[in-house]
């Protein structure tokens, strides 16, 4: 992630450990590609990576001959009172002031506080609170932000002239992952993305792209199109909540909410923005990259656009080949690309908890301490040393991509022939194993 600077940097040290990293004219990644994070043995990592995946790949095929998963039509009902308090308006409503109230918060901060992320929490409640902070949000709770988003709230309160428009079919959730690139593009790449002017400009035009969305088409808008509420909705898939198709709140397998991912326009798009976004910030951190965008001709905010534009586009140039070579052993699915877009959604997760993990838990608190009305506010050391670090980001990643191949795995279960469902799912093996090895060497290198 983009460096804040003071004590969550320093001008020439990493956010987490204090150790050397990039010349402080450059923004600084709190990336998984920090070999001084990872005191791990490459040769273990990839070793234990392979076997984990090949494992799982070879026991599902032994002993998983139909499809186990189903859906939004899976789950315990939670108990009565427990449906009542979730859907009643008085929580509705005070979920929405929440969001509304540190909307306005956040944009007070950045009118009225000082021009300093060491003593304004507003970038921190961009960047960690709101960003980093909706994974383990959406994951306990559900699709939060859809109740949260101030934009929702200051759209239900202006007049509407004219009936909405319904969205096209065909556009899915394409704005929502465009949205998201760009945010990964301010986060990353932009300078001074922690200043007043950047942020207020940055909110300002997405304040405006949601209200005239919604003018024109309605709530439906920012379902399709408001980046942060489609990122907290896709990882509510993986949450042990959710709701059924018959709208009863129920306890289920993660496996059902993933199962449950509609396959809408988008859907690829926007899980490549976060794999690749979350690899770029990773590589920002690699000394060779740095020092591409010192003496690149280009100058450095080019080069970094293309850096990260490059990782996105790579990451779903694999998946579109995957899905191409799918077509080619399978002329009877229609849809390639989306029919496994879902498996993706457990690797993203892996990266964003090995990618996020130290940098929530050590600047969530300083930030909120800010808020608070503590000025310099310090961060609280990290729980885990870098041995700990180390095995949880390479857990995590693996654990995503085993998930990964058990959801893929399902669904091909149910698409093809008994005698061909193994030997159709070999392309996304092999993608799997593609992302796994580029996920660890990120860390390594």
């Amino acid at each position: 992630m983009t460096a804040l600077t003071g004590p969550l940097t320093g001008p020439l040290a990493d956010p987490v450990t204090g150790l050397l990293a990039a010349p402080p004219l450059l923004p600084l990644a709190h990336g998984v590609g920090a070999q001084h994070d990872l005191p791990l043995s490459p040769f273990y990592a990839y070793a234990g990576a392979f076997a984990a995946l090949f494992v799982s790949f070879l026991s599902l095929g032994l002993l998983w001959s139909v499809s186990r998963f189903r859906g939004d039509r899976a789950g315990r009902p939670l108990p009565a009172a427990v449906q009542r308090l979730a859907d009643a308006t008085a929580t509705r409503t005070a979920l929405r002031l929440l969001g509304a109230a540190a909307g306005l918060a956040v944009v007070l901060y950045l009118l009225l506080g000082p021009d300093d992320p060491d003593r304004n929490p507003a970038p921190g409640a961009v960047y960690v609170l709101l960003w980093v902070g909706l994974v383990p949000a959406s994951l306990l709770l559900g699709p939060v932000w859809r109740l949260l988003n101030p934009l929702r709230t200051l759209s239900a309160l202006l007049p509407t002239r004219r009936a909405p428009r319904p969205l096209p079919p065909r556009l899915g959730i394409r704005p929502a992952a465009a949205g998201l690139l760009l945010f990964a593009w301010l986060e990353l790449v932009a300078p001074d993305n922690t200043t007043a002017p950047v942020l207020l400009t940055a909110l300002g035009v997405h304040t405006a792209t949601g209200l005239l969305g919604a003018a024109r088409h309605g709530p439906a808008w920012f379902e399709h199109a408001d980046p942060f509420e489609v990122y907290s909705s896709l990882l509510a898939r993986l949450s042990p909540f959710g709701r059924r198709a018959d709208g009863r709140l129920v306890v289920r397998s993660p496996f059902n909410g993933l199962d449950a991912t509609l396959p809408v326009p988008g859907l690829v798009a926007t899980v490549s923005v976060l794999l690749g976004s979350t690899a770029y910030d990773g590589f920002s951190d690699n000394p060779r990259w740095i020092t591409t965008l010192q003496t690149s001709p280009l100058g450095r905010t080019l080069t970094a656009t293309l850096g990260l534009l490059a990782a996105v586009a790579l990451v779903a140039a694999l998946y579109a080949l995957c899905a191409g070579v799918l077509r080619l052993l399978h002329r009877e699915l229609a849809t390639p690309l989306t029919s496994f877009a879902h498996s993706l959604l457990p690797i993203a997760l892996g990266y964003l908890v090995a990618h996020y993990f130290s940098l929530f838990v050590t600047e969530s608190p300083r930030t909120v301490m800010m808020a608070a009305g503590t000025d310099n506010a310090s961060s609280p050391a990290p729980p885990l040393g870098p041995g700990g670090l180390a095995t949880l980001q390479v857990v995590a990643i693996v654990t995503g991509h085993v998930l990964g191949v058990v959801a893929a795995h399902d669904r091909s279960v149910r698409l093809f022939p008994p005698a061909r469902a193994v030997a159709g799912q070999l392309p996304l093996f092999a993608l799997m194993i593609a992302y796994t090895l580029g996920g660890i060497g990120l860390l390594i290198a």
